[in-house]
């Protein structure tokens, strides 16, 4: 691991497409409401600040879950995953901010009674921990962020050919699912060539009532497509102990994004997992949790 410190019969087939969404102008009038995020807990020590994990784009609070069982062996407090707005199981909604997934997250943490926590987020998610601690540092112990940074992140025609290529599965009803899934999966290969990508995107495949559809609003993702892969500008800092934890084969944290990061956290430590690349935690796991828990409070 390098560190850098900082100074501070079958029916016909059916074209997989979320429900409609309002009018871009009808969303732009509607006011930034909660929605009610679905969580899954690990228990751990009572004496230690809980912790509340967020996955990124295209995911759901299932990737994080072996993440949250080996915390907890390790001696952490309770561990928190939510599925962000959008993914999951959790509500749909037109809007897709940084602003708003951070207003979800407060909400939660206020409905539970929870007056300071440890946030992590990977990628999409980390972003969505960085709002809240810039917005609320009274709620935020620690920051870990995962393989992303406070800055603008990869161009957005990549994840817009994903979303177009998604949407244009078609599935029979019917199909058993190992074979809906193979016969999505034939159906992405051209546009989404790493196997293993596509494997986590058909993780979003869901049978509902005979049909089979994509449980992620891919609609609200592909309008706030520009604002998931920005960042919102923030002037004041982050006064906490920050850990940007990358992959040293992944370019989402690079030397160019450190001034930006010591404006907004003078107190961050960059890591780099060595051999990991975007998805540290599933690359690199014994790493990945030997580095989270070190960087934990001390009981």
């Amino acid at each position: 691991m390098l560190l850098r410190r900082l100074h501070r019969a079958p029916a016909p087939p059916r074209r997989l497409r979320p429900r409609p969404l309002p009018t871009a102008a009808a969303a732009a009038r509607s006011v930034v409401t909660a929605v009610p995020l679905s969580l899954g807990e690990e228990r751990g020590r009572a004496d230690r600040a809980p912790l509340v994990l967020l996955h990124g784009l295209f995911g759901s609070r299932a990737n994080l879950h072996a993440v949250a069982k080996a915390l907890v062996r390790g001696g952490s407090g309770r561990v928190l995953t939510l599925d962000a707005r959008n993914h999951g199981t959790s509500p749909h909604s037109p809007l897709m901010t940084y602003e708003a997934m951070s207003l979800d997250v407060q909400h939660l943490l206020t409905g539970l009674g929870i007056t300071k926590c440890i946030l992590l987020g990977h990628s999409m998610g980390g972003k969505t921990a960085m709002t809240l601690a810039l917005q609320r540092p009274d709620l935020v112990e620690r920051l870990i962020s995962v393989d992303i940074s406070p800055t603008s992140t990869t161009p957005i025609s990549e994840f817009s050919s994903y979303i177009s290529a998604m949407k244009s599965v078609k599935i029979p009803d019917g199909l058993p699912r190992s074979a809906a899934r193979q016969l999505a999966d034939d159906q992405l290969r051209p546009v989404v060539q790493h196997p293993q990508l596509r494997q986590f995107l058909l993780t979003n495949l869901v049978e509902v009532e005979g049909h089979y559809v994509w449980r992620v609003n891919l609609d609200a993702i592909s309008h706030h497509l520009v604002d998931i892969m920005n960042f919102p500008v923030f002037h004041k800092p982050y006064p906490g102990p920050a850990l940007f934890l990358g992959g040293s084969d992944s370019p989402y944290i690079s030397s160019q994004d450190y001034p930006e990061i010591q404006r907004l956290f003078p107190k961050a430590d960059v890591h780099y997992i060595a051999g990991a690349g975007h998805i540290v935690h599933q690359d690199k796991f014994e790493e990945f949790i030997t580095a989270v828990l070190n960087f934990l409070p001390p009981p």
